[in-house]
């Protein structure tokens, strides 16, 4: 579905945003990526792996060869969940050299681009929106079942039917971001300004409100700033880094101005974005200094609690859980023990580790969209290692992980549910308030 054909020819890298020399000639090729990339390790082509991709990028920095569509086509089954960063004894920041590349195939990508219109969808309040609202009218008035029993679906040019199989169910209401304060219960410990975010305030409504209750039972006074946008992490996925800054900028401003001791995020590529904007806004001398100090602001909302720390809940949950790492919280912010604490925390919860738990779900932003067969390729070696645990539950840290397996174990037919951490300890906290209530009266 990716169309890398679409490229026109381009002898080599050009302008600001070209790949960082220093950065690409840092890579030695020792080869220890290897084992850490999903994509290689479902076609065991050094082409598809980091070393590979990044031999092509130092070709064309070189004047080797050029940015062709047999060499995009490459760089477009990236996933860019920067597991090699974590492997990489050189210290080689791959998502900074992947995000660089592939803006320099957008400069020569033609018109018509699928990944293109998911973030011009993604980044507008408005149009997103509308589309969650279509596809709600589409769920709830039975159309959608409706389709599915009469096979219609069938009909539909190219992978259209099985991407629809693979829609979210929209449940609950919307989370918006009004400028709403939610006050600290009990004694106040700290201020936060809480990320919506674009797709989780849509489609995981419910499960944002329980970030902010669960930070709210921790003592915090949480603020959702009305004038937040979308983080940016879409446009730097598909190369269009300009869109990505001005989506920077905007957030940059709305969250040093809420004055608070912190910026929490509860979705992970979100986080990865977030963190990164002091990169991103390096070479804008009105913000760079501003993006630095609002990135050290950024807070992942397991880390934030462990650091505050949180109360550990008192009700238990008798459940079997397991635990995704979502690849940009433990590849990238290393975010990987604090989860895994938070769950062990709740009384009752059998905690499992799920083989390769740092391994891509497939999901990958809009990967899941313009390279559906790898992606299922990933996803269906991640729901095989989910089977083997056996567990009730399993726990993830971003929106794309939620819907991709989700979606996994309604196609493989398991009856594990797929859940946040933060929904789980949100459980526990109202059902030990609710007895703590009852033994009161």
């Amino acid at each position: 579905m990716a169309d890398h054909e679409n490229v026109a020819p381009g002898l080599s890298f050009a302008g600001p945003d070209a790949p960082d020399e220093d950065e690409l000639y840092r890579c030695v090729h020792c080869g220890f990526c290897l084992q850490a990339c999903p994509t290689y390790l479902e076609t065991g082509l050094e082409t598809e792996s980091p070393r590979g991709r990044i031999a092509l990028m130092k070709a064309v920095n070189e004047g080797r060869i050029g940015i062709t569509p047999g060499v995009v086509r490459h760089w477009d089954m990236c996933i860019q969940c920067r597991a090699c960063e974590v492997a990489c004894p050189s210290g080689v920041n791959y998502g900074h050299l992947i995000e660089s590349t592939m803006s320099q195939v957008e400069r020569r990508r033609k018109s018509g681009m699928l990944a293109r219109m998911v973030p011009a969808v993604m980044e507008n309040r408005r149009r997103l929106g509308f589309v969650v609202g279509a596809l709600s009218v589409y769920q709830r008035s039975g159309l959608q079942s409706l389709l599915r029993k009469s096979r219609a679906l069938r009909v539909l040019p190219g992978n259209l039917a099985e991407l629809e199989s693979s829609l979210p169910a929209i449940e609950g209401a919307r989370f918006e971001a009004d400028g709403q304060v939610i006050p600290a219960q009990g004694q106040r410990r700290a201020a936060v300004a809480l990320l919506s975010g674009c797709v989780m305030p849509m489609v995981n409504g419910p499960q944002m409100s329980a970030v902010a209750r669960v930070l709210a039972r921790n003592g915090c006074d949480v603020v959702v700033p009305r004038g937040q946008v979308c983080c940016g992490a879409i446009s730097s996925h598909v190369g269009d880094l300009e869109s990505a800054r001005d989506l920077a900028r905007r957030n940059v401003d709305e969250f040093l101005d809420a004055g608070v001791d912190a910026v929490v995020v509860a979705s992970a590529g979100c986080g990865t974005r977030m963190k990164e904007y002091g990169h991103l806004l390096r070479r804008d001398s009105g913000y760079a200094g501003k993006a630095e100090r609002l990135s050290m602001m950024v807070k992942d909302i397991h880390e934030f609690l462990v650091e505050l720390p949180f109360e550990p809940p008192t009700a238990s949950l008798d459940y079997r859980v397991t635990y995704q790492d979502s690849c940009h919280l433990a590849n990238t912010q290393r975010v990987t023990d604090q989860p895994r604490l938070l769950l062990r925390s709740i009384p009752g919860v059998e905690f499992v580790e799920l083989p390769n738990a740092s391994k891509c779900c497939g999901a990958g932003g809009t990967y899941t969209i313009t390279e559906r067969e790898s992606s299922l390729r990933v996803l269906a070696t991640k729901i095989a290692a989910v089977r083997e645990t056996g567990a009730d539950v399993v726990a993830t840290a971003n929106p794309g992980c939620v819907m991709q397996l989700q979606y996994g174990a309604r196609r493989e037919g398991l009856t594990a549910r797929t859940v946040y951490v933060t929904d789980l300890l949100d459980e526990a906290y109202v059902l030990g308030d609710a007895r703590a209530a009852e033994a009161a009266e």
